[in-house]
């Protein structure tokens, strides 16, 4: 493209973010008003990668999407419902594991598993196949409220907690926070779940002043069981908890029978940088990749393979539950697809042998200030595509195999991909895939995308690398992967 022909390009995207503005209102799309403002800046740096005036709007959208969706995601319960709700719209059936499943061939459908991990698959029509997953979690390190929430301090009232997952302490401090979760409720029945968020500031936990702390810059150690006691409100305060949050259920507070509510950061997403190239937000690891997934899910065309999303609950705290990678509920639910289909046993593990696995959760960036912590050669920066994971001890599951056949996706997509490895001397993380290939035996490649300050409640990824993992998991679910021997693949791409 000439500079020219560019320069006429970039007038028209900027054109463009007001005529999508209009667009979103006529056609009754909610634009949340913490968003809006960021669509001409999002403009800004999309002109500067994106080359064609249909994938520039298409860009803008995605990222106001992401955005808002992880507004209104602050637990794995709300993201759980997210996507149930988007992968509804966009054609899946919802199926109740307590109910006998009718699958079609030529249909798309969503289950859910504890109301905070969904999964959704689509079935070709020539029914039961081979399974191309991407798999991403729905939670994040927080603070989980304890059951009997409220503790007197004197004449203020704080709210006892314990910390889920392994965050980072101090970025929880000194900054608006609000309580959201889900609710058990007392019906005439039995009992019935709602969703709850205190969409407002709510509490704080606050430092102590530097003056009576004066060892607060040399490395302190947080005591969870002091220092992080969010602060709720004054003397006049106390008693009000449960019925604050039985009034968020739109129950009464006798009939709030049990309960699980953590803390979230209130503070909002935001573009920035010079060239508007980062994006900011609480629970980028995992919701970025998630809704990627389930974007990437719905955009896919059909083919001759299951193409199926997964998004695990608890993968911060070892994924040892019902709803975790470590359950049963991927392999439940392939079981019950092919039954259904009229598939056996034998069936499923010749379609086992040609199923694939994204294990999609994002890595750490080199950090600006220290990049010491890097691999010397293995280092991956924000916005320079679509992460590759690998760990000599399998934590991260990625192989030879896995690897080669994700190049030979990622050259069709057109998509850049970098290669992480940790510094040989540090411990790294784990992820879900290898936990979940410990029930469903199939090569798997862990990507994910650069971002910094993981675990924080405020973390930092790469603007371009949204369009990245969306195009790159999506060129996955349509290509046809086929085993054709032990350690051979063949690929085709359906034009």
């Amino acid at each position: 493209m000439t500079t020219q022909t560019w320069q006429v390009v970039k007038a028209k995207l900027f054109a463009d973010c007001s005529h999508s503005r209009r667009v979103m209102r006529t056609e009754g799309r909610s634009l949340a008003p913490r968003h809006s403002a960021l669509l001409p800046r999002a403009a800004k740096y999309a002109i500067m990668g994106v080359k064609s005036i249909v994938t520039g709007r298409m860009f803008l959208h995605m990222i106001h999407d992401l955005l808002s969706f992880m507004e209104k995601a602050p637990t794995a319960f709300h993201a759980a419902e997210e996507l149930r709700a988007l992968l509804e719209a966009a054609g899946c059936v919802r199926l109740n594991e307590s109910e006998k499943w009718h699958i079609e061939p030529g249909k798309r459908y969503v289950v859910t598993r504890n109301r905070s991990s969904v999964i959704a698959f689509s079935v070709p029509e020539k029914g039961f196949a081979p399974m191309q997953i991407c798999a991403a979690h729905s939670d994040s390190p927080t603070f989980r409220i304890k059951e009997n929430a409220e503790l007197e301090a004197g004449h203020y009232v704080k709210l006892d907690v314990e910390h889920y997952g392994g965050l980072i302490v101090n970025t929880w401090l000194d900054r608006p926070l609000s309580v959201a979760g889900r609710v058990l409720v007392r019906t005439d029945k039995g009992v019935e779940t709602r969703l709850v968020n205190v969409a407002r500031d709510l509490v704080l936990i606050p430092n102590v002043a530097i003056h009576m702390n004066r060892a607060i810059n040399d490395g302190y150690k947080y005591n969870l069981a002091v220092d992080t006691m969010p602060l709720y409100g004054g003397a006049s305060a106390k008693g009000s908890f449960r019925a604050l949050i039985a009034e968020a259920a739109g129950a009464r507070a006798e009939d709030v029978a049990g309960s699980d509510l953590f803390l979230y950061n209130r503070t909002p997403a935001t573009i920035w940088g010079a060239n508007n190239e980062f994006v900011s937000s609480g629970r980028l690891d995992d919701l970025e990749c998630a809704y990627l997934a389930a974007r990437a899910f719905m955009a896919a065309e059909g083919g001759d393979h299951i193409n199926m999303v997964c998004v695990f609950d608890n993968e911060e705290v070892g994924s040892g539950t019902k709803q975790g990678a470590d359950s049963t509920f991927l392999s439940d639910v392939i079981r019950r697809v092919a039954f259904s289909l009229g598939a056996g046993e034998e069936e499923i593990c010749r379609a086992l042998a040609s199923s694939f696995m994204l294990s999609a959760d994002n890595a750490h960036a080199t950090h600006p200030n220290h990049p010491e912590y890097a691999d010397p050669v293995n280092q991956v920066f924000m916005n320079e595509g679509i992460v590759i994971k690998f760990n000599a001890s399998q934590k991260y599951t990625t192989d030879g195999v896995s690897e080669a056949v994700f190049h030979r996706i990622l050259e069709r997509a057109n998509v850049p991909c970098q290669h992480y490895a940790n510094r040989s001397d540090l411990a790294g993380g784990s992820t879900l895939g290898n936990i979940s290939g410990a029930h469903v035996s199939i090569n798997t490649l862990d990507i994910g995308l650069a971002q910094l300050a993981m675990h924080s409640s405020y973390e930092t990824a790469g603007v371009m690398d949204v369009e990245y993992m969306a195009q790159g998991i999506r060129t996955f679910y349509e290509t046809e992967i086929a085993c054709t021997a032990d350690g051979d693949y063949t690929l085709s791409h359906r034009a």
